[in-house]
């Protein structure tokens, strides 16, 4: 079993900076590919980012590709989600997901999910 929890969200104008965190529980965090998603009111909730257990592979959306950064501290249990040049389309709830498999985190299929923090950007 393995719980998350994120923190960082918050209120930012456009064009500014927020680095979320996602604090894991469990001894095998290593073992686990990491991603990030977020859900827009009335959307579904989308993938964003992930990186494998050994932090050296990342993958990304699209549209957050060259702004966003996703990276981790195994010795931490944390993940990290850098997000630079914010728009107000990346205003959204962000949730931090586990899976032993990348392929289920890609497919927003992942076994783990934390609460969610929301993300805001004003213009």
């Amino acid at each position: 079993q393995v719980q998350l929890v994120e923190s960082g969200g918050g209120l930012v104008q456009a064009g500014g900076s927020l680095r979320l965190s996602c604090a894991a529980s469990g001894r095998t965090f290593s073992s686990y590919t990491m991603g990030w998603f977020r859900q827009a009111p009335g959307k579904h909730r989308a993938f964003v980012a992930a990186i494998t257990g050994s932090g050296t592979d990342t993958y990304y959306e699209d549209s957050v590709k060259g702004r966003f950064t996703i990276s981790r501290d195994n010795a931490k249990n944390t993940v990290y989600l850098q997000m630079n040049s914010l728009k107000p389309e990346d205003t959204a709830v962000y949730y931090c997901a586990a899976d032993s498999d990348l392929g289920s985190v890609i497919s927003r299929n992942p076994d783990y999910w934390g609460q969610g923090t929301q993300v805001t950007v004003s213009s």
